[in-house]
């Protein structure tokens, strides 16, 4: 039996639910992100132990990091809340969806202006060899 690994169970679903809505998903932090992006990255904190019996058992807590171009506010602000809204519809179930916190402009490395946000999200994870 293959072991489970949080990056293909967990992220790696997320990932798969989440490019259904035309967007760039990432399960890692990327580089150079394009718009509009997702990327589902560890949240603080990131692994909360629950050992029960003889498998470990956690609750694994992301957040997905949601980026549009900064073109205008106001299309940004509609196009950000859109793609909030799709992501929101898509995630699987057995995740626990939190908050969404307010979008802010960001720079990224390369310089480009983007409005983000971000999705507080956790799911259960029980570790296979």
């Amino acid at each position: 039996m293959t072991a489970s690994s949080i990056a293909v169970n967990i992220r790696g679903v997320l990932k798969t639910a989440i490019s259904s809505v035309a967007i760039n998903p990432y399960d890692a932090v990327p580089e150079a992100p394009q718009v509009p992006f997702a990327a589902i990255v560890p949240n603080t904190p990131y692994l909360e132990p629950n050992l029960i019996g003889t498998s470990t058992r956690v609750k694994i807590n992301l957040v997905i990091t949601v980026g549009v171009a900064m073109y205008s506010n106001n299309a940004a602000l509609d196009n950000i809340e859109k793609l909030v809204m799709s992501i929101l519809a898509v995630i699987p179930a057995g995740y626990t969806v939190g908050s969404v916190s307010n979008p802010i402009p960001m720079t990224l490395a390369s310089g480009s202006e983007i409005l983000a946000c971000e999705i507080d999200i956790s799911t259960q994870y029980t570790q296979t060899n």
